[in-house]
């Protein structure tokens, strides 16, 4: 049977918990918060002595999604703290030497910027000018994970194609389909459809190994560049290799139509980020190509999917939900310490709340 706003309900449930559990001020100033590492959590995670500078990231995208859901001053403000927050602990500015945790701050700030209307447009300005640096011909092309490193990766490569197509400047947009084209040529399986993780560089630049981890968050940033990329042209192209990649997802790393978890720690965020990008496909693919709704079905079915046993299957704890890092299993207390794996949940089920409020209805048992 179809029920009305359950997603949001659910997903309202697991923000709470989160803010409840997890967000602390940074050292104690005011006007800024930050997600403590784990909870319970340690003096250092109370003090954010660890500072998981993507982790954040993923946070505030969360908490942009549940301002969507349901918006509100009170959202909003939290939204600029968390912001204010990250300036403050990163010390030296808006960026690090990591890429990949770059381009997910540059893609939660330009969802704060649109959606929330807290804007920082000197940070988009750093975040822009550090990845159209991190862009190199070693390897023919692509952007290093990590400044003066030997790897260039699906997971700083796929987030950086988003962005700079959502800048909608015309070398930015020819740059995120360069951007997209070299993961096609180099990292992705032709015999799967599924993108590895990335390579190492010889100094001359030629290709000295590939690492052929296939995880979830590399299909899912794949999928959310080509569903991007299809918004400004060559649609067919895009949204055959968008198609492709979903098809390989529900063969190979899902069952029964759940994503697979990654443990926790980072690998917390990687299910939830491929439920995001699903979630957008589920959405832009009709629009764009009605022809292609089967796929689209797929995708919505697996956001929904996980979403049911993400729910189904977590644990009470205090102040609400606790997730555990396989959301086909039952949650154990122990596993769920993590802020990762908490989002993980919570990314999930804004991912199925918000098909829920698009008129994807969600249909449960």
């Amino acid at each position: 049977m179809v029920i009305a706003k359950l997603q949001a309900a659910r997903a309202g449930v697991a923000e709470r918990a989160v803010y409840s559990r997890h967000l602390r001020r940074v050292w104690g100033l005011p006007g800024t918060l930050l997600g403590a590492r784990a909870w319970p959590p340690l003096v250092r995670d109370r003090l954010h002595s660890s500072f998981n500078y993507w982790w954040q990231a993923h946070l505030l995208d969360c908490m942009v999604d549940g301002y969507l859901r349901k918006p509100g001053a009170l959202r909003g403000n939290t939204i600029a703290k968390v912001v204010r927050g990250i300036r403050v602990r990163n010390l030296v500015g808006w960026t690090n030497d990591f890429y990949d945790d770059v381009a997910w701050l540059g893609l939660a700030l330009q969802r704060v910027q649109n959606e929330v209307g807290v804007a920082k447009p000197k940070a988009l300005r750093a975040i822009a000018e550090r990845l159209r640096d991190g862009w190199t011909d070693h390897a023919g092309g692509g952007i290093w994970w990590k400044r003066d490193d030997d790897f260039k990766n699906v997971p700083a490569n796929g987030p950086a194609a988003i962005f700079l197509a959502r800048q909608n400047e015309r070398t930015d947009l020819a740059r995120a389909r360069s951007t997209v084209d070299w993961i096609e040529e180099h990292l992705v399986d032709p015999d799967s459809g599924l993108a590895w993780d990335g390579l190492h560089v010889h100094p001359n630049g030629e290709i000295r190994e590939v690492e052929k981890n296939t995880y979830t968050y590399c299909q899912g940033v794949l999928i959310g560049a080509c569903v991007e990329l299809a918004r400004h042209g060559q649609q067919g192209k895009w949204l055959h290799r968008a198609e492709r990649t979903i098809r390989a997802v529900h063969e190979r790393l899902a069952t029964d139509g759940v994503i697979r978890g990654q443990g926790g720690g980072d690998g917390g965020l990687f299910g939830g980020i491929l439920a995001r990008y699903l979630a957008q496909a589920a959405l832009v693919i009709p629009e764009l190509d009605p022809g292609r709704a089967a796929t689209a079905e797929l995708a919505r079915e697996l956001v929904v999917r996980s979403a049911e046993a993400a729910w189904l299957n977590r644990t009470m704890a205090v102040s609400g939900p606790l997730f555990g890092p396989e959301w086909s299993l039952p949650a154990k207390e122990e596993e769920g310490r993590d802020l990762s794996v908490q989002l993980g949940g919570w990314m999930c089920l804004e991912a199925a709340a918000l098909l829920e409020r698009s008129g994807l209805n969600v249909t449960t048992a």
